[in-house]
């Protein structure tokens, strides 16, 4: 039997400010017995049953903290054939968790958040099939058509996906002076994007900004086997359901994704003086070692109630 091939990214670095991502994974770890369940899940893939019988409890309890552990994004499942039906399959998804519990926002720098719903792109180029975009309530425009991407109801999108190609967002600084800015990141709730879903399905997604990439996270891969936290009732069990949120970070050191270093691209290469607005481009390009899609969820689908979230910090 295939077993679920480990994340490449095992690492999560959660901010206080950040309440909607640390909350649920303290309050997961805050069991010793799921606590157990993740050092098993270290050593290898096991079903519920097996970690019920290896833990002393019931199936039904078991099952429950394997969902919360789920939930919180620190292992995943799949549904596998089994002796007697089906059966699920728990993989361990995170092997540290660092908490970062002082406001970033401190005497003498302000951080100010920009929210852009997954639909208000300026331009989606190289789009290629499997592609789509559906808002809260339904499909938006034709599926795997790269034309729907400009489709007039786009702007409500909720999660779209394509399998190489690449979305243009745009942010303004508002009155902020660039000269003051210390640090700017964004995040995004993001997978891979395979037939159905696949766990173990890597996929190369770059970010730029304003013309300077920061880098390559590989996801891991499309996640299902349970559904999406904030899915609608109508959207299939069998499709895509969740991603994972991440984050990249630029100050002047240099820049992270979910805190751990990235790439050499510091705040003052971004060149923000003088500019109308922040460029933020995020896709899959077709010579990426691999091109394993990209789905991109909004605040009513996956796992997360939001966006694409920009946040800067400078001094006041």
């Amino acid at each position: 039997m295939s077993q679920p091939q480990p994340q490449t990214s095992k690492h999560i670095c959660l901010s206080i400010s950040e309440l909607e991502r640390l909350c649920p994974v303290a309050k997961a770890l805050s069991s010793p017995m799921r606590v157990k369940m993740i050092s098993l899940l270290h050593v290898r893939s096991m079903n519920v049953n097996e970690l019920a019988e290896a833990l002393s409890l019931p199936v039904s309890t078991t099952a429950l903290n394997v969902r919360q552990l789920e939930e919180a994004g620190l292992i995943f499942s799949e549904i596998q054939p089994g002796i007697r039906g089906a059966m699920k399959l728990c993989s361990q998804r995170v092997e540290s968790v660092s908490m970062v519990l002082t406001p970033e926002s401190r005497e003498g720098l302000a951080a100010l958040t920009l929210r852009l719903p997954i639909g208000s792109y300026c331009a989606a180029e190289g789009i290629t099939p499997e592609c789509g975009i559906v808002s809260e309530h339904a499909w938006i425009g034709e599926s795997n058509s790269p034309r729907t991407f400009y489709h007039p109801d786009r702007f409500r999108a909720q999660m779209l996906w394509f399998h190489s190609g690449e979305l243009e967002y745009r942010f303004s600084l508002g009155e902020i002076d660039p000269a003051q800015v210390e640090w700017i990141e964004f995040s995004m709730e993001l997978s891979s994007n395979a037939p159905m879903y696949r766990e173990s399905y890597p996929s190369d997604i770059s970010v730029s900004v304003n013309g300077h990439p920061l880098g390559t996270w590989v996801s891991p891969g499309d996640f299902g086997g349970r559904r999406g936290r904030l899915n609608p009732s109508w959207w299939s069990d069998t499709a895509s359901q969740f991603g994972l949120l991440k984050t990249w970070r630029v100050d002047r050191t240099g820049c992270r994704l979910d805190g751990e270093p990235l790439s050499d691209v510091r705040i003052d290469d971004l060149q923000l003086a003088g500019r109308d607005y922040i460029s933020l481009r995020l896709g899959v390009l077709p010579g990426a070692e691999h091109v394993g899609g990209l789905n991109l969820f909004g605040e009513k689908f996956g796992d997360c109630a939001q966006g694409i979230v920009m946040r800067v910090g400078c001094a006041e």
